[in-house]
């Protein structure tokens, strides 16, 4: 079976028969028997899938990570589009090394490459402090990092979740630091910048990438924050980034999910530290409503399911007629005119 169906395409009521990437399954149990939870993903989307008893005594192991020949049925339960699968075949190594995996991995807008680009050029820009700026360009060129970010996603599904999320991540919530530094003059652009750009690095050691792209061990018992300021250390260490910067740095890092509920070790307690853990979170929430509604004409209203992660639906709203460019506004009258209202 070839990749003839796209995610974005499926509506309630298709049939579906195509080649999938399953990223997340579990086997659960109803009054009928057992069944299981699958999430469904191709380089347009995800959905989520399930297979009911009896069929899915068929199918006695489902790995995340899996390429798979999938048949069923799209249908909508409780506002929310998924597919009922009456078969599925698990393809084998071989299958799955001659499969094009490019379908199945989501791709951000710019390439990775002219990311890093952006965020090398950055930061000979903006960091005129020596080891902030040697800071800043030995962690982007290490070996051991580089190939890594240009890879990795900022999430395993919530946002960004591309290859190279995680880069376009880290440069946006950069660049929007340096605007309210701008706007904020007596923030410390330098070390807010560079707590920007690296707030999730740790997240290349976090998820594991490829097909699966699942919680890695360190991931599940450390997580991305402490495995960011562990690969950081040696490099703030090199670049004798002064001691106090440092602490702030790390403050930055530790701070960025802004809530104990959120995972953060420490609340932020720095205007720098407020400020990023704002940005973050403003480029994360916008990023999935992009997402939810990149299939929507502009301009167009319209309103999303059910969004768990946001306990919330968004809607889209008409936008504000733009402005033709090319009508010209009308001239004031000059004072020496003739003018018939007298």
């Amino acid at each position: 079976m070839e990749k003839t169906q796209w995610i974005r395409d499926i509506d309630a009521g298709d049939d579906v028969r195509s080649l999938f990437l399953v990223s997340a399954a579990s086997q659960l149990q109803a009054k009928n028997g057992p069944f299981w939870k699958l999430e469904l993903k191709d380089a347009s989307g995800c959905l989520e899938a399930r297979i009911w008893s009896p069929a899915s005594q068929s199918c006695p192991d489902v790995r995340a990570g899996s390429l798979a020949e999938v048949e069923g049925r799209a249908e909508s339960y409780r506002d929310q589009l998924q597919i009922n699968v009456g078969r599925l075949r698990l393809l084998t190594a071989e299958e799955t090394e001659q499969a094009d995996l490019a379908a199945f991995l989501p791709a951000g807008d710019r390439p990775a490459a002219d990311l890093l680009e952006e965020a090398e050029a950055l930061c000979r820009r903006e960091l005129t402090h020596k080891p902030w700026r040697a800071f800043a360009l030995a962690v982007l060129g290490d070996p051991e990092i580089r190939p890594r970010l240009l890879t990795a996603t900022a999430a395993k599904g919530v946002h960004h979740a591309w290859v190279g999320g995680l880069l376009e991540h880290s440069l946006s919530v950069a660049t929007l630091c340096l605007r309210l530094c701008d706007h904020y003059p007596e923030l410390d652009r330098q070390t807010l910048f560079t707590g920007a750009l690296f707030h999730d690095i740790g997240k290349i050691a976090e998820l594991s990438g490829g097909l699966a792209n699942d919680y890695t061990d360190e991931g599940r018992l450390v997580g991305h924050i402490n495995l960011g300021l562990e690969l950081l250390a040696p490099h703030l260490k090199k670049a004798r980034v002064e001691p106090e910067l440092a602490l702030h740095f790390r403050h930055l890092v530790l701070s960025h999910h802004g809530l104990y509920e959120y995972g953060s070790p420490r609340l932020p307690q720095t205007a720098e530290a407020l400020a990023l853990h704002y940005a973050d979170n403003l480029d994360a929430k916008l990023a999935q409503t992009r997402a939810l509604f990149r299939d929507v004409n502009e301009g167009e209203s319209a309103w999303s399911p059910y969004q768990r992660t946001l306990d919330r639906a968004l809607y889209q709203a008409p936008r504000t007629p733009r402005r033709e460019k090319n009508r010209a506004e009308p001239a004031p009258p000059r004072d020496d005119q003739c003018s018939l209202l007298g």
